[in-house]
């Protein structure tokens, strides 16, 4: 999946202040559909050690869930 221009850290600020979200995830071949993306409002990017590559789906989903707990404390 190419990057958009509204790709964000997971941690960004503006993702915490909305009022409704929603965390889409994909499988780890095909990922997301092209049109599952492009309406979407934000495109999320995981900040990653160097070497690291990837994260299979329920690493990211942990991490994406932990995150929008921080939000709500």
């Amino acid at each position: 999946m190419a990057l958009r221009d509204n790709t964000v850290d997971i941690d960004d600020p503006a993702l915490k202040a909305a009022d409704r979200l929603a965390v889409i995830l994909g499988s780890e071949g095909p990922g997301l559909m092209a049109k599952t993306i492009s309406e979407s409002d934000y495109t999320i990017k995981i900040p990653m050690a160097e070497g690291v590559d990837s994260l299979n789906v329920a690493a990211a989903s942990a991490l994406a869930f932990w995150e929008v707990k921080k939000g709500l404390d």
